[in-house]
């Protein structure tokens, strides 16, 4: 495809290779043609079953902008966003491309408050929406440069405009835009107040600023709302007369530029930027699921540390053997595998608790009996009550489980894997984050409250 016909191949080439990556992170079904199976990751993510409920509710506006999604692509339309400081002519430049006047347009700030969006015309089979945004330098800015990203987020394409050299502010929002893995096009409006020189000094300077982001054929010449000009007549008797006279907008160029693009290239455009946009929100639900049995996966650990604790402490086990009551550690990490959705069958869950205890013998040796017993038992015995004892034999217990627990999270966690650095590593690694004595500190008192509560 000849780069001057569309947007680049440099875009189109970023776009289709993450595009390949989101299809084969979601394996969509097959499909005939790149809106197909867009359609197709879209849906099979929207309809999955193994998305939990409580993580469908609270990302529950992406889901909707991704059902939103799937609906243009049935209909085949393609949405163009118009982004800008305020006063640059953006709802202008959108009339005129338009022909009518759509968009609200005034002198003062915060005409545009909220994105709005309007009917173009067709390009092939594709139906064009314009989509105007509030100004990016608008008071309040940080809630409207938020919004305009939003509309970044469901728009296949992005017109940046100007009207003279950028600012440093619109330098870092159109660095900001090109994060978005949007194609972009760079518009300098109000080009009918500068002369050819200038226009031309101009044209390269933007060029320069928006080199890497936007292609150099791709920063374009416009004027929306040209002014007004003096003409002076004379007529048969030499007499002058003057008249102002308004120029017709001057977009051809850019409607011209705009048009090819999306008969060429528009239906894959709203393909790729939907399945990146499947891409994104799989990772999102990836992530909050993760967050999710994170939070179970520490409840969980607690209780069964605290149930362990007291256990220990009503009907004390030798302290030396740190790692006894096995049944309620075998049931924490079977547990916690169907927290992980990664079942253990008892022998599983046996064989990794001998693996942590060996690692944690290994790495402790006595340390691990004689070190912990006497932190734990520390003026233990100047007269102090048998419960006292009890309590401190059982934050034994609950250190232990707590170490057991932790580190058949991380095993889970890599998909019943220690990964390449093997069992020992994972192991010092949960050892050395951990705050022995407040631990010891936090689970006697917590046994002590439980068994005063019982007495």
């Amino acid at each position: 495809m000849d780069e001057k016909d569309g947007i680049g191949t440099g875009w189109l080439a970023r776009l289709r290779k993450r595009w390949r990556h989101a299809q084969t992170e979601h394996a969509a079904p097959r499909a005939d043609g790149p809106a197909d199976q867009a359609s197709a990751a879209l849906r099979a993510l929207l309809d999955d079953p193994s998305i939990p409920a409580a993580v469908r509710s609270e990302l529950g506006a992406d889901f909707a902008r991704l059902e939103a999604m799937l609906a243009r692509l049935a209909r085949n339309e393609l949405h163009i966003a118009v982004f800008g400081r305020v006063s640059v002519g953006k709802s202008a430049l959108a009339n005129a491309l338009l022909g009518r006047e759509a968009f609200a347009t005034g002198v003062l700030h915060g005409t545009t408050t909220t994105w709005q969006r309007q009917a173009w015309t067709a390009a092939g089979e594709a139906g064009l929406h314009l989509i105007d945004t509030p100004g990016i330098n608008e008071l309040a800015g940080e809630e409207r440069e938020r919004l305009a990203f939003e509309v970044a987020e469901v728009s296949d394409l992005v017109l940046f405009v100007v009207d003279g050299d950028m600012t440093q502010s619109e330098r870092d929002a159109l660095a900001t835009l090109a994060r978005t893995e949007r194609p972009l096009l760079l518009v300098l409006n109000k080009a009918d107040r500068y002369g050819d020189d200038e226009r031309a000094r101009l044209i390269a300077r933007l060029r320069e600023h928006a080199a890497g982001i936007v292609a150099a054929e791709n920063v374009i010449l416009a004027a929306a709302r040209p002014a007004a000009r003096r003409i002076v007549e004379i007529d048969r008797d030499s007499r002058e007369r003057e008249r102002s006279e308004t120029p017709p907008p001057d977009v051809a160029g850019l409607r011209a530029r705009l048009v090819a693009i999306c008969e060429r290239e528009g239906k894959t455009l709203s393909a790729l930027n939907a399945s990146l946009a499947a891409g994104r929100l799989s990772d999102q639900v990836a992530q909050r699921i993760a967050e999710t049995r994170r939070e179970l996966a520490a409840k969980l650990i607690r209780q069964y540390c605290l149930a362990k604790g007291v256990t220990v402490a009503l009907n004390p086990v030798p302290v030396a053997d740190l790692l006894a009551a096995a049944a309620l550690d075998a049931a924490l990490v079977m547990h916690l595998g169907r927290v992980y959705g990664l079942p253990l069958t008892r022998g599983e869950a046996g064989r990794l608790i001998a693996t942590i205890a060996a690692q944690l013998a290994a790495l402790m040796g006595a340390v691990w009996g004689v070190h912990l017993v006497a932190s734990a038992l520390k003026g233990a015995s100047a007269g102090l009550s048998t419960v006292v004892t009890a309590g401190a034999q059982g934050a034994l217990a609950w250190y232990a489980t707590l170490l057991v627990g932790r580190a058949a999270e991380r095993y889970l966690v890599a998909g019943k894997s220690w990964g390449e650095l093997g069992p020992k590593r994972v192991v010092r690694e949960i050892v050395a984050t951990l705050d022995r004595d407040s631990v010891l500190r936090e689970a006697r008192e917590e046994i002590l409250a439980r068994l005063y509560r019982r007495g």
